[in-house]
């Protein structure tokens, strides 16, 4: 099969801050039903909807319940994938299994799970202070080996269409999986039929070493920030290297890069639209925003936004708790010399790749990272407003689509299908 570029878009669209759904012409699923709707008629191949687990977050409320969410949206698509956001630090594997593998039912084998293993909210779980990463990459990957054997519990043929039509059980091809570990006991089997993917796509979100590790021992994608062409090589080389370690295909796991994309008629119109965005930024709030990146605890009150910050600034990445993969991105930017402006600006897309121009232009960055090899799956934002939507399908997705670099139609009926992805 011709390697093309998947794509992937957020259901929601982008409330602002504190958007609450109380007008029905302007609720978060009437916005999401709209974007679906686009996606589906663009073949953009798959939805997907993040997670917050505390109020006030990124300057927002918080978000919709993403598998609560995604299931309304399978009942108005039909081809498009559908990606909900879940923790596993606040989740048990057995709920998993039953809740991802009824989403696969419901969507006749659309279901795709982005694994997280959260750095907010456990204020909302307790008792008890947020793990360490190492703590809970290790609970994570308890939880997709107990999720896995309960999907696999039940083993090909034990549900079966008989001579009259109907089902035929064989309970001697279902077994239980007696897992005790160090985080769960887990007895199974599953108690939903098998599913019509086998299993769900399996997405991870994360770059700390802990994060790489689990990644490339089972994600079939990786989500993860890559500003540079130079992270995205070094990022790509480290996982699967690893993975090959552990016997994988060499193409594994996929690369899923957020895109966050300013369109412009012209290259001027694009360069304005970037300067008016940067004449807004509130650079008060952005010290705050940078020493959030950096784990917290710097103080950069007193630093000057034309100079850099010094390297005594860095902090102790073993002893960071919360988004250790975004401390490592901004360390990394202090060392080159970037000025406390640049890091500020730099963390309005929270080290994220970000790019302006035409959409052929947005085009070329999309196509040099696709033909090095270090991106599979591209997120597109901004179906939900008219002017985005049409520079996304109609500039960008085109323009893709007439390089062969993104393909044309759907490939089958299943996500695993359309991402290339065989079952495991």
């Amino acid at each position: 099969m011709t390697r093309t570029l998947a794509t992937v878009t957020s259901a929601g669209g982008h409330p602002g801050p504190y958007e609450l759904a109380l007008d029905p012409a302007r609720s978060t699923l009437a916005t999401a039903a709209v974007v679906a709707r686009r996606a589906e008629a663009a073949r953009i191949d798959a939805l997907f909807v993040p997670d917050l687990l505390v109020f006030g977050a990124q300057g927002t409320i918080g978000a919709q319940e993403p598998l609560i969410f995604v299931a309304a949206l399978s009942q108005l698509t039909s081809k498009a994938g559908l990606i909900a956001t879940v923790s596993t630090t606040f989740h048990h594997p057995f709920n998993l299994a039953r809740l991802f593998g009824t989403l696969d039912h419901v969507s006749n084998g659309r279901a795709a799970w982005n694994l997280v293993t959260s750095s907010i909210g456990e204020e909302n779980f307790g008792p008890g202070e947020l793990p360490s990463p190492e703590e809970r990459y290790a609970r994570a990957a308890e939880t997709i080996e107990i999720v896995n054997a309960l999907w696999d519990s039940w083993k090909p043929g034990a549900l079966r269409a008989g001579p009259d039509g109907r089902a035929v059980l064989d309970p001697e091809l279902i077994r239980p999986i007696r897992h005790r570990g160090e985080h769960f006991s887990v007895e199974g089997p599953i108690n939903i039929p098998p599913l019509p993917q086998r299993r769900p796509v399996l997405i991870q979100a994360g770059q700390s070493a802990a994060g790489i590790a689990l990644g490339a021992r089972y994600a079939e994608i990786v989500f993860t920030a890559l500003p540079t062409l130079a992270d995205a090589h070094a990022f790509t080389s480290k996982i699967r290297a690893q993975a090959a370690g552990h016997g994988r295909t060499p193409s594994l796991p996929l690369i899923f890069s957020s895109f966050h994309a300013t369109y412009g008629a012209t290259e001027e119109e694009a360069r304005r639209l970037v300067r008016e965005r940067l004449e807004t930024i509130d650079y008060d709030k952005g010290r705050a925003l940078v020493a959030d990146m950096l784990g917290g605890g710097v103080d950069l009150s007193e630093a000057k936004l034309g100079e850099p910050l010094p390297e005594s600034l860095l902090p102790d990445l073993a002893a960071i708790n919360r988004r250790r993969g975004r401390a490592e991105i901004f360390s990394r930017l202090i060392r080159e010399g970037r000025t406390l402006r640049e890091l500020i600006q730099a963390a309005q897309d929270t080290g994220h790749w970000s790019v302006a121009g035409t959409p052929e232009q947005l085009a070329d960055a999309v196509q040099e990272r696709f033909e090095a090899g270090v991106l599979d799956v591209l997120s597109l934002g901004g179906l939900h407003d008219d002017v985005q939507h049409d520079f996304v399908v109609n500039g960008l997705l085109h323009e893709l689509r007439k390089r062969g670099v993104v393909k044309d139609d759907y490939r089958g009926a299943t996500l695993r299908e359309n991402l290339g992805l065989d079952l495991p």
